[in-house]
């Protein structure tokens, strides 16, 4: 077992953006440094409403909203002296149970709950692990659950709060459980890796939390269903055989209430136009997502995508991760052109019998890959399905294109790629034919009406993604919160079921630091792409240096710059509770292989292309305070994008 304080950083820091202390200018008060470090300064998070005054018991100067986060200069009596900036003075004194210690910009959130237990929040690590070693685990679980939603726990077990019974979206409502411990150790389950928090609740929001507000009868369960199609020369029949499983939807729900709450929306996809301008176009909207009475014109676009290209593209392989990127960017899924009012499930259906372009594939429109295409749909609430035809004349692409597909049709923990072994028409029309039944089935579901498909019929996956999608209309519906200051350990696993992942690192990051994030990346990408002989590539490390001085110039962050890893130059990164394939990078595993120098590189080309897509994507990002200036909105970013 490893007991560790996360050190701090900012997320430039996760990505290498490490900082030196300036040589002149030597300032008349720094913040105070963690115990224990040499370069990592406090800092804390401010509770709702909390006041900042000139000293001690003095004049109020100031209020501030939740997770603002700041320095520290001094502790006294209770008090602490903060200020936004290490490099400049700071701005007054708050009340010790106003702020929260932060030792770095790590949170956590919570993942969908479908198909695990509530998780409960427990006062200390040894009340958390009573739970988790209980023999009777599930049992008392079930028992505490129940206790805390009815507010009737009495304390004997260390139980403070409970996770809420819908899913709340970070990134649609933005919450902050900042960890503030935790503790490496096997869960006692399985004996895997498991990960220990202690976690502190702050709702951004500083009015009363309410679990469940005022709800709109109007509010009716709605699906948006997009297929993105491979409209070149050998999917002709199978797109004929989707309209038709489309047509007989369609003709099914006509005029009753289903049919005014499923929609749908067509992409078509091909290859690089500008190397074959005979095929037209790369990516098309054929049809876009529309709340419709008719689903004429869904229909009608169908018809026209049987006019496929018969021109070779080229290659096996198409582009078809720029007809899902298509699909998750362009397509309205909020409908703000009708309104405002969102789509609640989303699903990307993708329909094709080759394998994705290849970031190193000069034809591919795009380095991001369906790691990156993955995290991005599933922070939207968009469920991304494959039917992969596997016919006999793209056998040799079979392996690559299931890996990359496995890897994109993933949600909430479940995998939804469907292999159509031959490529067989008749299995393809029947996989299609219950897909989309299934999906108009939940809706069934939701309005109590009588489902198509059997209970059986419907596959297990498919019935584990209906709840999560429905656990999260829910929890937008009901106004679900996360619970409100409170501070309390949490297991990252799910106690009773150690497979399921229930609360999710991840890293606060400002606009202005994912720029800087950009920046180096780039700077670092070109670097690395210029190493090509022995004498470079032994010399990389130190262009790194350079690389990070010439790039970073904020004096707020401090780090060592002579280290043999990259990762071990910051000080604060040392014992994060992540493994980075570019922070671990070692001068001997740079020269290990050429192939392996390519796989780096490429997969900071694909973070570098997700990050300037967020970059100017509004949607992403959340005012962390009002009138706070656009460089300062804050995103909560997955781990799984970090290189």
């Amino acid at each position: 077992m490893i007991r560790r304080s996360l050190p701090m950083g900012l997320a430039v820091v996760a990505l290498l953006a490490v900082t030196l202390l300036a040589a002149s200018g030597a300032r008349a008060q720094s913040p105070l440094l963690v115990d224990g470090t040499s370069t990592v300064f406090q800092r804390v998070l401010t509770r709702p409403a909390a006041e900042v005054r000139d000293a001690p018991d003095g004049r109020l100067v100031d209020r501030y909203a939740a997770f603002q986060p700041f320095y520290v200069f001094a502790r006294e009596n209770g008090w602490v002296q903060i200020g936004p900036s290490a490099a400049r003075p700071p701005i007054g004194w708050a009340e010790e149970n106003r702020v929260v210690d932060w030792k770095h910009n790590i949170i956590a959130a919570f993942t969908n709950p479908a198909g695990r237990s509530r998780q409960l929040i427990f006062d200390t690590e040894n009340d958390l692990r009573g739970l988790m070693n209980h023999e009777a685990l599930r049992d008392v679980q079930e028992r505490l659950v129940a206790e805390a939603s009815a507010n009737t726990v009495d304390g004997q077990l260390g139980v403070v709060s409970v996770e809420p019974a819908e899913y709340v979206n970070i990134r649609d409502r933005l919450y902050v459980m900042p960890i503030l411990d935790f503790v490496e150790d096997l869960h006692p389950m399985n004996y895997e890796d498991v990960l220990l928090m202690q976690v502190a609740s702050i709702n951004k929001d500083e009015k009363p939390t309410t679990l469940v507000a005022q709800e709109s009868d109007s509010d009716s369960f709605d699906v948006g269903i997009v297929f993105v199609l491979d409209t070149t020369s050998s999917m002709r029949n199978y797109i004929a055989l989707t309209r038709r499983v489309l047509q007989d939807t369609v003709t099914r729900i006509a005029g009753t209430e289903i049919g005014n709450l499923v929609n749908f929306g067509v992409v078509g996809f091909r290859d690089n136009v500008d190397a074959v301008p005979e095929i037209e176009y790369r990516t098309r909207m054929l049809a876009n997502l529309e709340r419709r009475g008719d689903q004429t014109p869904v229909l009608d676009a169908l018809a026209e995508a049987t006019d496929v290209t018969l021109v070779s593209t080229p290659g096996f392989n198409e582009d078809s991760f720029a007809g899902v990127e298509d699909a998750i960017d362009l397509i309205d899924w909020d409908q703000a052109q009708a309104g405002g009012d969102p789509i609640n499930a989303r699903y990307v259906i993708l329909v094709t019998d080759a394998g994705p372009k290849d970031a190193r594939d000069p034809n591919a429109r795009s380095p991001i890959g369906p790691v990156e295409l993955q995290a991005e749909a599933e922070d939207r609430n968009i469920a991304l399905m494959t039917l992969h035809l596997k016919t006999p004349g793209g056998a040799g692409t079979h392996e690559y294109a299931a890996g990359a597909y496995r890897s994109l049709s993933r949600f909430g923990g479940g995998e939804f790629y469907f292999p159509i072994e031959g490529g067989s028409e008749e299995a393809f029309e029947g996989v299609a034919s219950r897909l989309v039944t299934a999906i108009t089935d939940h809706v069934r579901t939701i309005q109590g009406e009588q489902t198509i498909l059997a209970e059986e019929d419907t596959d297990e996956n498919l019935k584990g993604l209906f709840e999560a999608v429905e656990l999260a209309w829910l929890g937008s519906r009901k106004g679900t919160q996360a619970p409100d200051v409170i501070t309390g350990w949490v297991s990252d696993k799910a106690v009773e079921a150690p497979q399921d992942l229930a609360f999710e690192p991840r890293l606060l990051v400002t606009k202005n630091e994912m720029a800087t994030m950009a920046k180096l990346l780039d700077d670092l990408i070109r670097l690395a792409e210029q190493s090509r002989g022995a004498e470079d590539m032994q010399s990389f490390f130190g262009q790194v240096q350079g690389v990070i001085e010439q790039v970073v110039t904020n004096p707020d962050r401090l780090a060592e710059a002579n280290d043999e890893t990259v990762g071990s130059a910051l000080e604060y990164l040392e014992r994060l509770p992540y493994r980075s394939q570019i922070l671990q990078l070692t001068e001997d595993r740079w020269l290990q292989s050429a192939m392996m120098r390519r796989g780096i590189i490429d997969g900071m080309r694909q973070k570098l292309t997700q990050y300037r897509k967020w970059l100017y994507d509004a949607s992403v990002w959340t005012a962390p305070y009002e009138s706070a200036p656009d460089g300062e909105y804050v995103y909560a970013m997955p781990f799984e994008v970090l290189p």
